[in-house]
């Protein structure tokens, strides 16, 4: 069974019933996760906004964009020095 992805409404709306009085278990039932995932959802999400939360989740995903730009800028490097150091044109003889 494939995983849902909630949008923030449904995550915050979710938050804002438990924290009204409805119990974990009825909220997670009705939504069709567990109570740990609301649990994990309140540390998340707890106390922001709809907006708010939104925003994270583009930050996050910069975020993630940023890091494999960067690892992948890493390796070029890495592969750019090994190929310098192979080929002599790093040592000072070379470049005379």
């Amino acid at each position: 069974m494939p995983k849902r992805k909630f949008m923030e409404a449904e995550i915050i709306g979710a938050i804002h019933q438990v924290d009204a009085g409805r119990t974990c278990i009825e909220v997670a039932r009705e939504l069709g996760v567990s109570k740990h995932t609301l649990y994990a959802w309140k540390a998340k999400y707890g106390g922001l906004h709809v907006n708010e939360a939104k925003r994270l989740r583009q930050l996050e995903e910069e975020n993630g964009r940023l890091k494999h730009l960067v690892a992948e800028l890493s390796l070029d490097k890495e592969m750019l020095k090994s190929v310098i150091s192979k080929n002599g044109w790093s040592s000072p003889a070379a470049r005379k």
